[in-house]
Formats: C-alpha cells, structure tokens, sequence
C-alpha cells in the first residue's frame, strides 16, 4: 500500500501519523473551512474556483486571508503532495483553513493555519453510476439559510445526521430541506431537476452550497444550449420531474432513479459526465 502524505501548513507529514496539533480550533469548535478537490491525471481541476469560494468563506468567517493565499500557492503545494504520495491519475483534495489555535469561543487571533491532504480514488475520468441512487427528503434537521449557507464550514452535522439516516432508512442520499420544506442539495451534493428537456436547480439565496460543480454544470449547459433556471424546488416538483442528478466536485454527475415510488431517466445526467470528461481532455 502506498504512503500517502499531507502538509499541515508547510510541514510533510505521513498521513498514518498524528498529524493535527492538539488545541486546533476545527477540532475544537468546528472554526474552518474546507474545499474539496478533484484530480484528474495528477492534476488538480477547477482549483482556482476552489480557491475563490475558499478565501470568501474565510473572509465570512473573519479570518485574515495572508496576502500569498492563491490559485498558484496552493497548486504548488498540492502537486507536490501528490508527487510525494505517488498519485499520478484519479484522486481528490481535502484543503482545509482553520483559525490558528488560540483562545475558546473568543479566539486570540484571526490568523489561520491550512491542512492539505490527498487520496487516490479508483477513477481518473468521470464515471456514470450503473445503478441509480434512491432518495427521500431529510426533515428531522432543517438547513439555516444564513451567511454560511454557501460555504463548506467545518460544522456540518446536517449533513452527517442526514447520511446517517439514510442509512438506517436503506436509501443511498436524502435531500436536505430548509426552514418551509423547499429541496436545497443532498447530503453531499447539489441537485439538478430536469424538466422537458429543461434544468431547475436551487439559488444561492436560498441557501444551497456554492457547488463548484454545480457552477460548471450550469455554465456547461448554457454552453450546449441547454436552457437552465435556479428556482427553489419543492417535493411536489421532485415527483412531477423526468430526472433528477446530483453534482459534486469529486463524483461530477451522479443519477437518481428513484424518489419513493417514483422513477427517473439519466439522459441528461450521461450526457453532462460526456461533456465533463470532453471539456477537461480539452
């Protein structure tokens, strides 16, 4: 088995190693961010979109950004991460930031430190699933809509508590729902509906992660032609839709073929992982 390595703020550290400094404000008080990454022939994709949503989901969080946190910084440090643990095809990126230790729920500082840490994963392109995911909604727990909606913050029990129940429900995802029980994304991903040969997605100001995938797909399909709404989605809406897919910067497309006794198409959902794997061998 390969060694694999991570960089906590410039250090090279084995990744089977304690490698997080006690008193680390994540672990404390779930005070950071994070972006995740995709790899596609040992390279990282879509990082300076990565970067961006990174550095406004630091300056939502007031930590100071350092002058020297770019697109090209982090390239850098994450080729080499993955030089060193040998990854040369598929695989994905955890960056993290997170407030420099410090303090309790009033931090000493609002300088942070950043985590790197890389994986392989089996496929170098992005792959279609043969068998299409089974849904329901996730209502136990509704998601705030608020000034971290968009973000990846490291508080992200929503999603944890609704996979869980996913789980003991048999289903592979639910659909998390906000404050009047309108569809904002799955535990791991945004959410495509597909109409008529139109795509529906949840806005931003509805509370929905800022997706980077989720901006590709859209932008791809403005590209090819194909109409597409942000709106907000209701179940009503889920029941009445010819398919559903979901989108996440390291899966790209995934399909739903069923929500309850309903069942769904993946057209779109094959024709968007052909126009993903076309527009990055571009």
């Amino acid at each position: 088995m390969e060694t694999h390595y991570v960089n906590n703020n410039g250090d090279i550290l084995e990744n089977k190693l304690p490698t997080i400094n006690a008193g680390n404000r994540a672990h404390l008080y779930g005070d950071g961010v994070f972006e995740t990454i995709r790899v596609r022939n040992g390279q990282p994709i879509n990082l300076e979109i990565h970067i961006l949503r990174l550095i406004e989901g630091m300056s939502v969080l007031k930590m100071r950004v350092p002058n020297y946190f770019s697109a090209d910084f982090f390239e850098k440090r994450i080729k080499e991460l993955l030089e060193k643990s040998n990854i040369t095809q598929g695989g994905r990126v955890r960056l993290s930031i997170d407030r420099a230790p410090g303090g309790t729920y009033k931090p000493d500082t609002n300088e942070v430190t950043y985590f790197i840490e890389a994986f392989e994963i089996q496929n170098n392109e992005f792959v279609l699933n043969h068998k299409g995911l089974e849904v329901d909604l996730y209502t136990s727990i509704r998601k705030q809509n608020n000034i971290f909606a968009n973000f990846k913050t490291k508080n992200g029990l929503v999603y944890v508590m609704g996979a869980i129940e996913a789980k003991e429900k048999g289903l592979d995802d639910l659909l998390i729902t906000d404050q009047v029980g309108n569809i904002l994304e799955s535990t791991s991903s945004n959410i495509f509906l597909v109409s008529n040969g139109v795509l529906y997605t949840p806005g931003l100001d509805e509370g929905c992660l800022g997706g980077t995938m989720r901006m590709k797909i859209i932008n791809l399909a403005i590209e090819n032609k194909i109409k597409v709404y942000e709106s907000s989605i209701t179940p009503q809406n889920i029941l009445v839709a010819d398919e559903i897919f979901l989108t996440n910067a390291i899966n790209g497309v995934v399909w739903v073929s069923g929500y309850r006794t309903k069942r769904y198409m993946n057209n779109h959902a094959k024709k968007f992982v052909e126009l993903l794997n076309n527009h990055y061998s571009e």
